[in-house]
């Protein structure tokens, strides 16, 4: 059982940076592939990025890719989400989960957090 709590949501304007961060509890943490996805209103939840267990390998939906940055602490059981050059439509609820399978659909994703709140004011 792994359980996901999300927390560094807040409203920005556009061109600023946040950092989420996920911390989860539970000891095969480590084993695990861990994502974040997004939802918007109206919209459905979309993949963002994506590190695998080892860090080895990280992957990225097109329209974040250099702008933001997934990685993991297993020291602190603690993923983030580093985002830099926030835009408008990056405006939605942000999730953390975690998969024991590495991959970018949310049907692999085993465990979610509640979820943190993301605003990017134009």
């Amino acid at each position: 059982q792994v359980q996901l709590v999300e927390s560094g949501g807040g409203l920005v304007q556009a061109g600023g940076s946040l950092r989420l961060s996920c911390a989860a509890s539970g000891r095969t943490f480590s084993s695990y592939a861990m994502g974040w996805f997004r939802q918007a209103p109206g919209k459905e939840r979309e993949f963002v990025a994506t590190i695998s267990w080892n860090k080895r390998s990280t992957d990225y939906a097109d329209s974040v890719k250099g702008r933001f940055t997934i990685s993991r602490d297993k020291a602190k059981n603690t993923v983030y989400l580093q985002m830099n050059s926030l835009k408008p439509e990056d405006t939605a609820v942000y999730y953390c989960a975690a998969a024991l399978a590495y991959g970018s659909s949310p049907n692999n994703y085993n465990y979610w957090g509640q979820g943190t709140q993301v605003t990017v004011s134009s």
